[in-house]
């Protein structure tokens, strides 16, 4: 009733499935471990309480997204081993090490200072509290680079030999390995996107309670400085998007084809395919909206530069091009959307109406989620256009994976959504709840001196009120 493809079908669909909800953490994470050390060095350096409420604010979402990201990534682990044995097995040797490196590094350093993050404001000095906030945060980068290596040599692998069982084996040096040719790239990209997630995130938060109140001074500094990282790194992002993109052309040109939906190739100048409707069994583009050449200049730099297609590259070594074509599309246009906000929120603060534009707010509280997709449909692009491989070139998806009947994925993979739902969903809506609220200016607080916290039986110096708070703001 079922055969080796059914199963191979759900093993990919299973693991897309719980990396696409695991991504979906550490990218917020990430960048809000950031934003976190930022505002607590803020509040170190001015003194302002307000920037101690956004910290204790945004520390709670923090601690209940982080946790979301650890629960699922402990269960893409296991996969390696249940339905990617023979992918362990093979490529284990080279990309065993360097997950464990992300383990005894970033996991440690992070799981050591978490808990002076979270609970010892009151017990510790602020130096120390604020080390820990900034080890945190450096521990989400050092994981970034540790998965991004293992996942960037899958696509460009060196380093290597091959050992007589077929085993891919260290060779003698290991910095071949970890600063493979894609990787600099993709960590820059993914990492900048996981700060535009975050901005976007704290923006739509801000957003949503200017809007319900303009003269709110913590709204107003969570919304400016979300807007001021929109308007400085998405330009940046595209940038860092471009160049890897030539990196890819570079080594892998088939994913490149797919992301342009050239079935053909054009020696005299591609063009620029904005949309269409892939045919990968004709092997055809039907009813495509197109720019003549564009395509060449921007992937070479000249308008009549030739470009090869899809019609170079056996069928059986081809991408899925629809799924690679539109993923390509959704992340690029979120990414020029993130562009748009952010020269938008540059026009109303050189015009001093930042806090006043309705409009702009409710653009802002829509792009919300907009990072989370984005980095989705990039992981999708990236993933899904390596295929058929899982080491490319080397070693194809269909000899990667378990000898498991189809019923047997099926079922994990059916527990996987249900679990994966009820409990992400109940974690979502905890942290939706959180935003909801506005931050507030906290009793009863601790008094920090250079040897430690001092218990204080008044109230914690809270942002300025009325007319005194929102002159200074408007001023920030």
């Amino acid at each position: 009733m079922f055969d080796a493809a059914d199963a191979l079908l759900l093993a990919r669909l299973q693991f897309a499935f719980t990396v696409s909800f695991h991504f979906i953490f550490p990218a917020f994470s990430i960048g809000l471990a950031s934003y976190l050390a930022v505002l607590e060095g803020l509040w170190l350096k001015t003194g302002k309480a307000l920037y101690l409420d956004l910290f204790r604010y945004w520390l709670k979402i923090f601690a209940v997204a982080f946790a979301m990201g650890v629960v699922s990534g402990i269960v893409m682990s296991y996969q390696f081993g249940t339905n990617w044995s023979v992918f362990s097995d093979r490529a284990g040797p080279v990309i065993g090490p360097l997950m464990a490196y992300e383990v005894l590094t970033a996991f440690f350093l992070e799981a050591g200072f978490l808990g002076v993050m979270l609970f010892g404001m009151e017990r510790v000095g602020r130096k120390l509290h604020f080390a820990a906030t900034f080890m945190v945060a450096l521990g989400t980068f050092v994981s970034a680079f540790w998965i991004l290596s293992v996942n960037s040599w899958m696509h460009t692998p060196q380093g290597f030999e091959m050992g007589a069982n077929g085993q891919f084996l260290p060779g003698p040096s290991w910095i071949e390995i970890i600063f493979n040719p894609s990787f600099p790239f993709r960590l820059m990209h993914t990492v900048t996107a996981a700060y535009l997630t975050t901005a976007f995130v704290v923006g739509a938060a801000g957003a949503w309670h200017l809007l319900k109140a303009h003269d709110n001074a913590h709204a107003r500094k969570m919304f400016s400085m979300a807007m001021w990282m929109a308007a400085l790194v998405a330009p940046v992002q595209i940038f860092l998007g471009d160049a890897h993109g030539l990196n890819t052309l570079e080594h892998q040109p088939a994913k490149v084809m797919a992301m342009e939906g050239h079935f053909e190739s054009h020696p005299d100048g591609a063009p620029l395919i904005l949309f269409g409707i892939p045919d990968q069994d004709a092997q055809k583009m039907h009813l495509a909206i197109e720019i003549p050449k564009l395509s060449s200049l921007i992937l070479k730099h000249a308008l009549d530069a030739p470009l090869k297609g899809l019609d170079t590259v056996a069928r059986e070594d081809q991408p899925p091009v629809a799924v690679v074509f539109w993923s390509f599309r959704i992340m690029v246009a979120i990414g020029f959307a993130m562009l748009g906000i952010g020269a938008w929120s540059l026009l109303a603060r050189l015009r001093g109406k930042l806090y006043h534009w309705s409009w702009l707010h409710r653009a802002a509280l829509v792009m919300g989620p907009a990072g989370f997709i984005a980095v989705i449909a990039g992981w999708v692009t990236t993933e899904v256009g390596r295929q058929p491989w899982t080491i490319y070139g080397l070693l194809r998806t269909a000899d990667s994976a378990s000898p498991l009947d189809a019923p047997a994925v099926g079922a994990s993979l059916l527990a996987f959504v249900v679990v994966y739902f009820l409990c992400f969903s109940v974690g979502t809506w905890y942290i939706l709840r959180l935003m909801k609220k506005p931050p507030q200016p906290h009793e009863g607080g601790i008094e920090q001196t250079e040897s430690g916290p001092i218990r204080t039986a008044g109230i914690t110096p809270g942002p300025p009120q009325g007319d005194e708070r929102q002159g200074r703001e408007d001023a920030t």
